[in-house]
């Protein structure tokens, strides 16, 4: 039996949570179960000591840039935040970026999701809408994928129903990112790096809310998984 593709997660920081006594850096469990049934092994990284993102991504054979809180707007060229950013987290922002950076210029397969989306566009000089109108959050609705898209290719589908918990989206795409997927108010929904040196896909939504029942979804996970497991 090969070895399972080990698939970085970087945890997030959260200042309460109901099992332990106090604050805590976490997982969503839909997500690590998602990669899991892909055939990965979630690798969760603690995520201080930006650094050394890159000694540390070593030994991983891919790498997923979870959703969380707001990034600092400040990394956007915005110097006033929003009142409705949250939980923006300096070392969370450092060690996001260094790991995104690390990913892109190594060709190490990258599924990017909602904050993860967003720290790729930041990362490549994009900018990001502080606060939508009218925000995505606790919403599914479907998302129009473009043909011949590396995403149309993997869920086969050129509709997928995306569960959303999001307020910011991306305003302006960095460089060399295109946008593959709109929600029907023209949200961008996903985007892909053509001249990526390996596997990269960044989705505005959350397939793991959905992947333990929507097969479409969980090809995304399957997909991550199959090019870690070709570059590992």
């Amino acid at each position: 039996m090969s070895r399972r593709p080990l698939i970085a997660i970087p945890s997030r920081f959260a200042a309460t949570t109901s099992a332990l006594r106090y604050a805590a850096v976490v997982t969503a469990r839909a997500l690590a179960d998602a990669v899991y049934r892909a055939g990965g092994e979630p690798f969760l990284m603690h995520p201080v000591d930006a650094g050394r993102a890159a000694e540390r991504l070593a030994v991983a054979d891919g790498l997923l840039l979870p959703g969380g809180g707001d990034l600092a707007p400040q990394s956007y060229g915005e110097a006033v935040a929003h009142e409705a950013v949250y939980d923006v987290d300096a070392e969370q922002d450092a060690f996001d970026l260094a790991a995104a950076g690390h990913a892109l210029a190594t060709g190490l397969p990258t599924l990017a999701i909602c904050r993860g989306l967003q720290v790729v566009n930041v990362l490549r000089g994009g900018r990001l809408r502080q606060h939508m109108e009218a925000d995505h959050r606790h919403m599914v609705h479907p998302v129009t994928v473009r043909q011949g898209s590396l995403l149309a290719g993997i869920t086969g589908e050129g509709l997928v129903t995306a569960s959303c918990y999001h307020h910011q989206c991306a305003s302006g795409l960095g460089e060399g990112l295109t946008a593959v997927a709109h929600a029907v108010d023209g949200t961008v929904e996903a985007a892909e790096l053509p001249e990526a040196a390996g596997w990269f896909l960044g989705v505005q939504w959350h397939p793991e809310d959905t992947a333990a029942n929507d097969p479409v979804n969980q090809r995304l996970f399957d997909a991550l998984v199959a090019a870690s497991r070709k570059s590992g």
